[in-house]
């Protein structure tokens, strides 16, 4: 059932009045495909616009507060952690792994995938002047804790 329809099957944003208040907690990844040279860069913090991976975090952090602002049926939520973590994966990526937790209403999914996307797009935009065919891929949700629909975690 898709919830964010109304009996007419409008959009509308869900009513999470009489939800409980509970833990409820999200992770999420991205991927940057890149040339190898372009990750041996920022592995060497030889980037001449700075520290690839401190931006892209501090990105996604603020991109996870600012969900509902951006994606409109959005509840905006009291984060109360965000982490986003980056490193290099093989000789030709960069892995991002975004978790974000509360305690609230409604679950943190979409803070998580946020948060992860826009810190794959500040790598992007950071070294789109030396690698314009770097690739964004395999956005997903890893696990999700809390809630009434419970645990939930990706398959490995």
């Amino acid at each position: 059932m898709l919830t964010h329809l109304d009996s007419q099957g409008r959009a509308n944003m869900v009513d999470v009045t009489e939800k409980a208040v509970t833990e409820r907690e999200a992770t999420a990844e991205a991927r940057v495909r890149m040339l190898p040279q372009t990750l041996q860069m920022i592995v060497d913090g030889e980037h001449p616009k700075g520290d690839v991976f401190a931006v892209a975090r501090i990105a996604g952090i603020q991109a996870a507060k600012k969900t509902s602002d951006l994606i409109p049926l959005c509840h905006p939520l009291m984060l109360t952690s965000v982490k986003v973590e980056l490193s290099a994966e093989g000789q030709d990526a960069v892995r991002i792994v975004a978790r974000c937790k509360l305690a609230g209403q409604t679950g943190v999914e979409m803070e998580a995938l946020t948060a992860a996307s826009v810190a794959a797009l500040t790598i992007y935009d950071m070294c789109k002047a030396v690698d314009k065919g770097m690739v964004i891929e395999q956005v997903r949700l890893l696990e999700k804790l809390g809630g009434k629909s419970g645990h939930y975690k990706v398959e490995a």
